[in-house]
């Protein structure tokens, strides 16, 4: 099993903007759903997405990171064009 700490170096391994220009990344284990949450946080907006357990886990180990990566760019690109909240 990953840490969720490997899990979100990995992601800011990637993206490296996310936590710099005001996005917060965070990731935790869901155990009734056996999946990654990922909660992504920008100003007063935010958005979370589920990671498989075995796409975590392959691009962790540098097999494949297509998945996790796919996962992440469509959550920022979603939460970059939210309006700021007043």
């Amino acid at each position: 099993m990953i840490s969720k700490e490997e899990l979100c170096q990995k992601i800011r391994d990637i993206y490296p903007d996310i936590g710099e220009c005001g996005i917060d990344v965070d990731v935790d284990y869901d155990n009734d759903q056996g999946r990654w949450v990922v909660d992504l946080k920008k100003d007063n907006h935010e958005l979370k997405t589920y990671l498989e357990d075995g796409d975590a886990e392959l691009c962790l180990t540098g097999k494949q990171c297509v998945g996790l990566g796919i996962e992440i760019a469509q959550l920022r690109d979603s939460i970059e064009r939210m309006p700021p909240r007043p």
